[in-house]
């Protein structure tokens, strides 16, 4: 437990599609000692209710909490035990006709990387991809209403620049979400991390060998060409938020 009163902790939604550096930047804020971590809090939830099967699609629904309103109030309520909140948000899983206005009580964060090498590494991790799995419209749509309710941008990301100057970037961040910048952030042990969700084992893999922040990739993307079509759906939504990055 903390000594922060419920309504005075820090909760950053930081929303980001997969595929998107989103681990390792969990990880980053998970090396703050002010800090608590979530790993996709609506994961559950959206295998029960989507339609569509994952890896350990079982013991992903099994492990983690199904019921949409229950998991609104644990990131809006629960006491984390410490004074910042870092909850690791996939786009995607705001499934259509869920009452979304909890999001306004959260400091939200948009994390970007370009589509092409989204399904480039998404698509060595599941065979079958479509728009709606990668997160780029719902991305959109979240940022659109959080922009709507502020009346000012939310901060935006590129994970590109967070891999080329990761302590600049996240001192930019951390200004623009109201915390002090701590370079802890910049760096966490190899290996599974207690906080993972049950997929890391499937997912994380390539992010449990850091320990820290690689240099963004340099080789051009050559996708297959129903995956460039994806990707040509998905530029529009990637190029709205990029305009806005810090």
């Amino acid at each position: 437990m903390t000594n922060t009163p419920a309504d005075q902790i820090k909760r950053i939604a930081m929303w980001s599609g997969p595929r998107n550096i989103s681990t390792a930047m969990m990880y980053s804020f998970a090396s703050r000692t002010d800090c608590a971590v979530w790993d996709e809090p609506f994961y559950a939830f959206y295998l029960k209710n989507a339609g569509v099967t994952h890896p350990l699609n079982d013991e992903v629904i099994a492990d983690g909490e199904p019921e949409w309103d229950k998991v609104v109030q644990l990131c809006t309520r629960a006491d984390p035990g410490k004074p910042v909140y870092y909850q690791k948000h996939m786009t995607h899983h705001m499934l259509a006709g869920h009452d979304r206005s909890w999001l306004q009580g959260l400091d939200n964060a948009f994390l970007i990387r370009s589509p092409e090498r989204v399904l480039a590494s998404y698509s060595k991790k599941r065979a079958e991809v479509a728009l709606r799995d990668i997160g780029f419209v719902e991305q959109t749509e979240i940022y659109d209403s959080v922009c709507d309710k502020l009346g000012a941008a939310p901060p935006v990301v590129d994970a590109d620049d967070v891999l080329a100057d990761p302590e600049t970037t996240l001192r930019s961040l951390c200004a623009a979400l109201g915390i002090v910048a701590d370079k802890a952030m910049l760096s966490w042990p190899k290996g599974p991390k207690p906080y993972d969700g049950v997929w890391a084992k499937h997912w994380y893999n390539a992010v449990w060998r850091s320990d820290g922040f690689q240099q963004p990739p340099t080789e051009k993307v050559q996708l297959r060409p129903d995956h460039q079509r994806i990707a040509d759906q998905a530029r529009p939504y990637y190029e709205k938020l990029k305009a806005q990055k810090i």
